[in-house]
């Protein structure tokens, strides 16, 4: 598979099909020029070693001189063959809650942005675990798929916002049974679902999902996201009120993801400012019985840069040796 990792410099190949078309138009203009003070056929005889056709030879060579440096530039890349490795460690979904409340700002800048930043920093310290992500408000979603592309997991956890979610409110319950249903057929025993949300749940019993999780050998972790004193959510440049016209506050529910932890052999943790309570959960998570995972991966794409330029050099060297005067046709 071919690609490219400067992609976006291969609009200048816009240019190529341009060169020929203005080279015609100067070689009209010319000519034009030429007719305006002289005979054509005249100056022609007073030029007999000029070619013409040469000066299209020339442009030619460097018009693919120019294609292929363009080429380099934008860095095409093949892919080495598919390739099947094995790696030890424990599969991890981690379900993050994208309700309004969630943009509180009892964390910096707001709860939502504070528990992205956490998990991405996370990421940052696996290495062979495989982490998956679940995003849920009133209803939950796939957003990545247990991989161990710590990568991609960063790119997917930057473009969630409390809207990625159409259904408002707090499902904690489906989360889990989501996270659950999202682990590999490979996993049996070191399974984990970490849940980031302010616990004020609306929808369902997540208790009873918690036992069921925990039924099936899954560990279910919290992590308490704001203050028991509340918080107001900012919306739309303005205060979030009830239909009553009161401004919404937005609580810490702990008795309810302590409940959760405790049902799911877990452990509840409250976010802090500085420590947000990943750290200590993976730590736990790592001493459970390490399983054996296959993926069939792509090895490291080999570069193909060095390949274009040359052929541009040759081109260019080309053009350079050929002059604009014809040919000596004479055999001695």
């Amino acid at each position: 598979m071919l690609i490219f990792a400067n992609i976006q410099y291969l609009w200048l190949l816009l240019l190529v099909p341009l060169m020929p078309l203005l080279y015609a138009l100067v070689r009209w203009l010319r000519k034009k020029r030429i007719r305006r003070v002289g005979d054509p056929a005249l100056v022609k005889q007073l030029m007999p070693s000029w070619s013409g056709a040469k000066g299209w030879v020339r442009l030619v060579l460097f018009d693919l001189a120019f294609l292929f440096f363009i080429i380099g530039i934008a860095r095409p890349q093949i892919g080495a063959k598919l390739q099947e490795r094995e790696t030890r460690g424990a599969e991890i979904m981690i379900c993050l809650d994208v309700s309004n409340s969630m943009l509180a700002r009892d964390y910096s800048p707001n709860r939502l942005e504070r528990a992205k930043l956490a998990i991405s920093r996370i990421t940052d310290k696996l290495q062979d675990d495989r982490i998956g992500l679940i995003i849920f408000a009133g209803t939950s979603f796939v957003q990545l798929p247990i991989t161990n592309d710590y990568v991609s997991a960063k790119m997917f956890l930057s473009s969630i916002t409390t809207e990625s979610v159409p259904v408002q409110g707090t499902a904690i319950g489906d989360a889990i049974m989501t996270a659950a249903r999202g682990f590999s057929a490979q996993s049996e025993k070191s399974r984990a679902i970490i849940i980031i949300t302010d616990g004020e749940n609306h929808e369902d019993d997540p208790v009873e999902a918690a036992k069921q999780a925990a039924a099936l050998g899954i560990k279910v972790y919290t992590i308490g996201v704001g203050s028991l004193r509340g918080e107001p959510i900012p919306l739309d440049g303005d205060l979030m009120k009830d239909k009553d016209g009161n401004i919404v506050v937005t609580r810490l529910d702990e008795g309810t993801l302590q409940k959760i932890a405790e049902v799911g052999n877990g452990a509840y943790v409250h976010a802090g400012n500085e420590e947000f309570g990943l750290n200590p959960i993976i730590n736990d998570i790592n001493k459970l019985e390490e399983e054996t995972f296959n993926s069939v991966v792509f090895e490291e794409y080999d570069e193909q840069y060095m390949y274009f330029f040359a052929v541009a050099l040759v081109l260019l060297v080309l053009e350079m040796l050929i002059g604009e005067r014809r040919w000596k046709r004479r055999m001695f």
